[in-house]
């Protein structure tokens, strides 16, 4: 009986030596348990994230700090950690993630269409109206803005669209949006984004960033153009300017002494608030978001107060890139601008960005110039 028991454990004890030398041998090679996971290690996100900048050339200085960024600050355990829900980026729009001017902005674009070419309201529009849309074409043929343009169509923008529901005016920017770019060949405006910037996007995003635009645009033209956008983002995260909103039978009574019932829908109101440019943009970004950004991405100064909200005191490692458009073969760049721009940068301490030697492509290898 005791013969029988010395050869149960005798094989018993030689399968536990054989696991305990498995284990050593794996721990040995560095390959314990603790690495098999679907975390990547260093080098497999360092790589991911040069793939996903893949538009940009590989010497361009912004993409490295910004992949070095990305690492730093989403490794656990490294000094520069930011928890997931500090994780704020927030884009200027235009010049900064879509073509700036082609022949001016987009919103001054659709609104000079709405008053002067939509045949539905053409014979409506005021006499304001047709003023404002008057100096926009006097913009586009002479290249000068008139100083107290951006309220005048800030205004003008929130009466011609006055009545409609949200959901019809981003309707309406959306199909005005997939018209043709007119400097542009083989591209829509709603196509008119940089596609680098959009790889930024994607790979803030992958790293659980929450992005955010923040642009002196109309909310509602902004969320319009991004919803026929090659740009996947929800509507609660796209900040601009603001105009009023009522209920349909709500008239000229104040909101407080006026209830929204089963009859009424939310319209637009007619009435210009506020052009989200400048300070404007940090109050707007603590009021709508509650959360101090830790990237901010613009292309001129009306970004800068953005910019330095970012970087001013932040708890975390920040940082701010500026958008230089220097690129005047690809793109309506403007040389003098973008190297005053990479000055202003130094000063800074914002990151510039080139269009003209960082970006492999800007709209696609099929797009061209006019």
């Amino acid at each position: 009986m005791e013969n029988k028991k010395k050869n149960i454990w005798k094989p018993i004890a030689i399968v536990a030596l054989c696991l305990l030398l498995i284990v050593s041998t794996c721990y040995g090679l560095g390959v314990g348990y603790e690495q098999n996971t679907d975390t990547p290690s260093s080098s497999q996100t360092q790589e991911a994230s040069a793939e996903a900048l893949s538009l940009w050339n590989d010497d361009a200085a912004a993409k490295t700090e910004l992949i070095e960024y990305v690492k730093a600050v989403t490794t656990e355990g490294s000094a520069d950690f930011i928890p997931v829900e500090n994780r704020i980026a927030v884009f200027d729009l235009d010049g900064t993630l879509a073509c700036e001017t082609d022949p001016v902005y987009f919103d001054h674009c659709i609104l000079k269409y709405r008053v002067l070419d939509d045949p539905e309201y053409k014979d409506k529009a005021s006499d304001f109206e047709k003023e404002v849309a008057a100096d926009i074409v006097k913009w586009i043929e002479t290249g000068e803005s008139p100083d107290d343009l951006m309220t005048k169509h800030g205004k003008a923008v929130a009466s011609a669209f006055s009545g409609m529901t949200p959901e019809e005016f981003v309707s309406y920017v959306a199909e005005y949006a997939k018209t043709e770019a007119p400097g542009y060949n083989n591209m829509t405006r709603a196509e008119a984004f940089y596609k680098p910037m959009l790889e930024v996007i994607d790979l803030l995003e992958q790293n659980d960033f929450k992005v955010y635009i923040v642009s002196g645009t109309d909310r509602f033209i902004v969320r319009g153009l991004v919803e026929a956008s090659p740009l996947d983002l929800p509507a609660n995260q796209i900040i601009g300017s603001d105009e009023s909103m009522v209920a349909t039978d709500q008239g000229d009574t104040d909101g407080m002494d006026y209830v929204f019932d089963d009859d009424d829908q939310l319209v637009m109101g007619g009435e210009f608030l506020i052009k989200n440019l400048d300070m404007n943009k940090v109050t707007v970004i603590q009021q709508e978001i509650g959360v101090q950004p830790v990237l901010a991405f613009g292309n001129s100064g009306s970004d800068f107060s953005m910019a330095q909200y970012a970087l001013n005191d932040n708890p975390y490692k920040a940082k701010a890139f500026m958008l230089c458009c220097d690129d005047t073969e690809r793109e309506n760049g403007n040389v003098e601008k973008a190297e005053k721009m990479v000055q202003s940068c130094k000063e800074n301490g914002y990151t510039a960005i080139s269009m003209k030697n960082d970006w492999k492509t800007i709209y696609g290898d099929n797009v061209t110039r006019k």
